[in-house]
């Protein structure tokens, strides 16, 4: 791949942009990307958002072949060139997703090397307050309320059946940038954290979290959990979901592995280690939960309730079953979605375009292997 010369003055780079939201929702760091590389060329075409027959996002889009030739730097959520030989000096691709598993088929993915990277850590903030709000409102049963309010009636049946957060614990399936923020908040609240991860984090340098995070949130250096819990394998999930969990998350990227992660199994476990109730918060992908076992485990009360911004398909059918279960919260795909994801997104393409100019590791690269 080639590319000119990066220097400390400028970079002499060409980036375009072909994303689904205005160029001014991000226009305090694009002001700030090009006063720190004056050299750069900066380039934006806007793609509408749609979702595809198939659940991907996309929309169809006009890039121009001898712009895409000159391109370094691809900013994306899901559009990219048919091949390789259309970007002859592509540097990095950086999508605006936390995730990729939506592009884990294009050719640019399968069949070359050229660097992806991720906007993990942009949307710890507004998802894990997500995560919160549904479980307070769940907690706090709040819609029950808000139907009283409707109707214009003060009243209130005496039971103590609100619960607070202090002494729960909460499971975190995935501490990445979004687990960890949700940790701070948990902990805050006075809730036990216990964290996952797909493999095993015995030593402080294990537990950091390398990758992009907005400051003053997260976990930096692993300090919130009282314990870690690691493995792809049923058993060590298996033993994890024995634990007592109150609340647990989901945040853990799409993978074959974690396609149906949690069953029929799953939710019978939870039951005989909570029978009061698990909450589940679901912010990773639809297919990480077998959806049908899920709404058996709510109509037979296996758990307390769930609350979804995934499902599986994406967009949900009016007539799926999930939107008549009981105790269910659906949203959209939103929770990750607030008026500074933009500006957070070219964060994110600053520090890389950093780290090319001084020679370092990109930040939030994807394992292909790994499949994130």
């Amino acid at each position: 791949m080639g590319g000119g010369e990066i220097t400390k003055r400028g970079s002499g780079l060409v980036l375009l942009a072909v994303i689904p939201f205005p160029e001014d929702a991000a226009k305090d760091t694009i002001a700030e990307i090009k006063e720190e590389f004056p050299d750069l060329e900066y380039n934006y075409i806007f793609q509408k958002f749609e979702i595809k027959k198939n659940g991907l996002p996309g929309g169809d889009v006009d890039v121009p072949a001898d712009l895409l030739k000159r391109v370094n730097v691809l900013v994306t959520l899901s559009w990219l060139p048919a091949k390789e030989s259309a970007v002859p000096n592509i540097k990095f691709i950086q999508f605006i997703s936390a995730g990729t598993n939506h592009v884990a088929k294009h050719p640019i993915y399968t069949d070359t090397k050229i660097p992806l990277c991720s906007a993990n850590g942009v949307h710890g903030p507004q998802i894990a307050e997500w995560v919160v709000m549904m479980d307070l409102i769940h907690n706090h049963n709040y819609i029950d309320l808000y139907k009283k309010q409707e109707k214009k009636e003060w009243k209130h049946n005496g039971e103590l059946s609100s619960k607070d957060n202090v002494g729960r614990t909460v499971g975190i399936l995935g501490y990445g940038s979004i687990g960890r923020q949700v940790a701070r908040v948990a902990k805050a609240m006075g809730m036990n954290v216990l964290a996952y991860t797909a493999s095993p984090r015995k030593t402080p340098e294990s537990k950091r979290d390398d990758g992009f995070i907005v400051p003053g949130t997260g976990d930096a250096e692993g300090e919130f959990p009282s314990a870690w819990y690691s493995g792809l394998d049923k058993e060590s999930l298996h033993a994890f979901l024995k634990l007592k969990i109150d609340l647990l998350v989901l945040a853990v990227p799409l993978t074959k592995q974690t396609t149906h992660f949690l069953s029929s199994a799953e939710f019978a476990l939870l039951h005989a280690s909570n029978p009061s109730g698990t909450y589940i918060a679901n912010i990773a992908r639809g297919a990480v939960i077998d959806q049908p076992a899920l709404i058996a485990a709510l109509k037979s009360n296996q758990i307390s309730g769930a609350a979804l911004d995934v499902t599986d398909p994406e967009p949900l059918p009016a007539d799926d079953p999930l939107w008549d279960a009981p105790n269910v919260l659906i949203t959209p795909h939103v929770s990750g979605v607030t008026q500074t994801t933009g500006e957070r997104c070219f964060q994110v393409v600053r520090e890389n375009l950093r780290r090319v100019r001084d020679g370092r590791g990109l930040v939030n690269q994807v394992d292909r292997e790994r499949g994130y």
